[in-house]
């Protein structure tokens, strides 16, 4: 199998250098007045119709998916669609490369490592989850500019991860956005296609990626058919609703159970918790809470829970359930495992940690017993390793 990634070519004078004049495409999106099927500032024919020339940026899951879906059109040749496919990615620590190379790799499309974006000619430049600045020159290299698939509805969360932030701030509605990019400013180009879908309830970050990177690419395709036509459709985005969605951090994973309900720490679960685990305190010693639960009801009506006092963070061992039950700003977290040194269930923490404290001190209140919350320093290195993480989500 021959497969073509190169390196180290260096990123080649796009649009004709400083002096260029740029595609009548572009000119006409930006309002300069020209049309579709004149020739770029090289001289080149504009296409009016498919197959289009497509060179794709991306990295993560949510990206493969658009490239699976481009890829397939380029394969269906009774459609013609796609003539030529590309694939731009960014450099990995993995040997094996992030998501988007590795499909790329395993269908054999040629591969670049930015900044090389490859000499060939293309007509429309595909943007998901890139996570890169593109330049002016960059976009005009494309007769029909460069799109991108966001999974949000902007201008709700702009920026690096929107569906960490939908799920963290319990929207009940999401969608994707496949607009056109404007040069050193994310998200923030005219909307060509959006649609919306209800977020289902309790949802993961990871299963809402699943659910939208399917729409994306089923939309990136239809926009694709009637490209001209779709940009010439395209509106700007409203004044209104800008909200922003910033990369996490570690200390996003640090539980403050004086001041964050039920409800707010399970969302934070549900959106992070497949890249970093949520954190806390326990005698000074970082423990990582693995699998949280909801608390039934009837668990509620215990008198252990109900006949005593008891503080955020206080833990307390819940036997006929095996789970451990913790005490947050407005009620209890049930969490069934945790990493202390190593991967612990409830009940191997309760026989370890737990029961051997109460026979030290005998005397000692559930009160004492507690988790506290955990303040990280801010280390450049930390923050490094969790943007790495996030590229596997967006």
């Amino acid at each position: 199998m021959r497969v073509l990634v190169r390196r180290g070519w260096g990123p080649r004078p796009v649009g004709g250098g400083p002096g260029a004049r740029p595609s009548p495409q572009w000119r006409a999106l930006a309002g300069l007045g020209a049309s579709p099927g004149g020739e770029d500032g090289r001289g080149v024919r504009v296409r009016e119709k498919p197959p289009w020339r497509v060179l794709f940026f991306g990295t993560d899951r949510f990206a493969r998916e658009a490239l699976r879906a481009l890829h397939a059109a380029r394969e269906n040749k009774e459609e013609e669609l796609i003539e030529n496919l590309e694939v731009v990615t960014v450099p990995s620590p993995s040997p094996k490369g992030l998501p988007v190379k590795q499909y790329a790799v395993q269908s054999q499309l040629p591969v670049y490592e930015w900044p090389d974006v490859g000499s060939g000619e293309y007509d429309v430049g595909v943007v998901a989850s890139f996570g890169r600045l593109l330049s002016e020159a960059l976009i005009l290299k494309f007769p029909y500019g460069m799109l991108n698939v966001h999974p949000s509805c902007l201008p709700r969360w702009r920026g690096p991860a929107p569906i960490i932030h939908t799920v963290l701030h319990g929207d009940t509605i999401t969608g994707v956005t496949i607009m056109q990019i404007r040069p050193k400013r994310f998200d923030v180009g005219p909307i060509i296609k959006q649609e919306t879908v209800p977020v289902p309830s309790k949802s993961t970050a990871k299963e809402l990626e699943a659910m939208l990177s399917k729409l994306g690419a089923d939309m990136l395709i239809s926009v694709l058919k009637n490209l001209p036509e779709s940009l010439s459709n395209g509106r700007q985005q409203p004044t209104e609703g800008v909200t922003h969605a910033p990369k996490i951090s570690a200390g996003t994973s640090c539980i403050k159970w004086e001041e964050q309900t039920s409800e707010q720490i399970f969302r934070l679960y549900r959106a992070i918790g497949n890249i970093i685990p949520l954190q806390t305190l326990w005698m000074d010693n970082t423990i990582k809470l693995l699998d949280l639960v909801e608390v039934n009801s009837s668990i509620l009506t215990d008198p252990k829970l109900t006949g005593q006092p008891v503080i955020p963070g206080s833990v307390i061992y819940h036997k006929q359930s095996q789970i451990l039950l913790v005490r947050c700003k407005d009620g209890w977290i049930g969490v069934r495992s945790v990493m202390l040194k190593k991967t612990l269930t409830a009940t191997d923490f309760y026989n370890g940690y737990l029961h051997s404290w109460y026979q030290k001190d005998s005397q000692a209140q559930p009160s004492q017993c507690r988790f506290q919350t955990l303040r990280l320093p801010t280390k450049k290195k930390q923050g490094k390793k969790i943007v790495a993480m996030q590229q596997c989500i967006k």
